[in-house]
């Protein structure tokens, strides 16, 4: 299978769905057509009207085989030179797609768990934990994260993140696979201090910490869950102006991928567009006693997948 990203981009005040190969970002429905590929599903036939990637994940449960088919013949045209397809100069990444739904996994990384101080019940006496990320939170690579004036503690965490394709509930995790579209990295951005509560009984509040607007850095683009063999061995890192700050494998998780999406789907019917944030290693600022400021750039990166860049600024 030829590696490819579906992303979403905007050149001149036009909103399209770009191709990505070998780190480099084309018109997909410039490369379909170049390739004789611009027929099929009525998903991609439409891409040139709907230039969503949203609409194919939507649709992915019917139309994902051909996507990947078609989308993968194109980036091999390109990636052994039959295609003459010059590639994109001039544009703007956007947020891929705009989630449904997103989910995040507390504390599954045990390295991680360790370093926030949590201690966890023996894995066999648990199951994963997991909250709600605000989808209004989600920003593209290269756009500030806003720095609340009420925020002192604001916080990295890169996550492999991963798109349902197909409604289902009770999902056994043998099936699990068969629901992924793809994947694609989310920053979890987190004010530490504001995820925590003294006027109430209950300690945490990860929704008010983490659901500030553009504290959900999403992207580059979306990769085909075809296009990545291991997902549970997938390295990922974050620097802080240059300096790595985190540097793990999603080999290191508690409760796999699998295992997320029967725990979930035993709660609520997971749904196309749903987006998983899997959890994050160790490394994190609160950690190491550091936290983000305005001019700081984090570069939020996992293998098979690319890396997301943004700047901090104050609000």
């Amino acid at each position: 299978m030829t590696w490819f990203g579906i992303a979403t981009y905007e050149s001149n005040g036009r909103r399209a769905t770009g191709l990505a190969v070998g780190g480099k970002l084309y018109d997909a429905q410039a490369a379909l057509a170049q390739a004789g590929l611009a027929a099929g599903s009525a998903a991609i036939a439409e891409l040139g009207n709907v230039a969503e990637l949203g609409s194919l994940i939507a649709a992915w449960h019917r139309d994902g085989a051909d996507v990947v088919e078609r989308f993968g013949a194109a980036a091999r045209a390109i990636e052994d030179g039959s295609s003459t397809l010059a590639p994109l100069a001039g544009h703007t990444l956007c947020v891929p797609y705009q989630p449904r739904r997103i989910f995040a996994a507390a504390s599954n990384y045990y390295e991680h768990a360790r370093e926030m101080g949590t201690e966890l019940a023996p894995r066999e006496e648990s199951t994963p934990y997991m909250f709600m990320k605000a989808e209004t939170s989600v920003v593209p690579t290269l756009a500030d994260v806003v720095i609340p004036p009420h925020a002192e503690r604001v916080d990295w965490e890169v996550e492999l993140a991963v798109v349902i394709g197909r409604s289902g509930r009770h999902i056994a995790q043998r099936d699990a696979y068969d629901y992924i579209a793809g994947y694609t990295i989310l920053n979890d951005v987190s004010a530490r201090d504001l995820n925590r509560r003294s006027d109430y009984p209950f300690k945490h509040d990860w929704f008010r910490g983490k659901s500030f607007d553009t504290f959900g850095p999403l992207g580059p683009w979306f990769v085909p869950r075809a296009c990545i063999a291991e997902p549970q061995n997938l390295r990922m890192r974050l620097a802080v102006n240059g300096e790595t700050m985190q540097d793990g494998n999603t080999s290191g998780m508690i409760f796999n991928i699998a295992e997320q999406i029967e725990y979930l789907s035993t709660i609520l019917t997971l749904q196309p567009g749903d987006l998983i944030a899997t959890g994050t290693p160790t490394g994190v600022g609160m950690g190491r006693g550091i936290y983000l400021k305005a001019g700081d750039v984090m570069v939020a990166s996992i293998d098979g997948i690319g890396s997301i860049e943004n700047p901090l600024v104050a609000g």
